[in-house]
C-alpha cells in the first residue's frame, strides 16, 4: 500500500498535467480559430476571383522523326 506522501506526490504529479494539458488545450483552441478565419478568407477571395476561361487546345503538328 502507498504512503500518504506519495499519494500526496503522484496528486500534485497529476495536478501539473492537468494545468499543463489545459494550457495546450487553450492555445489548441485559438489556434483553430485563427485558422477557421484564414480558411474563411481564403474562400472569400476564391469565391470573388473570376474563374479563368480554359484555352482551347491547339493541335501541333507531328514531330518529323
Amino acid at each position: 500500500m502507498a504512503t500518504a506522501r506519495q499519494i500526496q506526490y503522484r496528486m500534485g504529479q497529476a495536478k501539473k498535467k492537468l494545468a499543463k494539458l489545459s494550457k495546450e488545450v487553450a492555445a489548441v483552441k485559438n489556434k483553430m480559430k485563427g485558422l477557421e478565419a484564414l480558411l474563411k478568407k481564403a474562400k472569400a477571395a476564391e469565391k470573388a476571383k473570376p474563374k479563368a476561361k480554359k484555352r482551347v487546345a491547339r493541335k501541333r503538328p507531328a514531330k518529323k522523326r
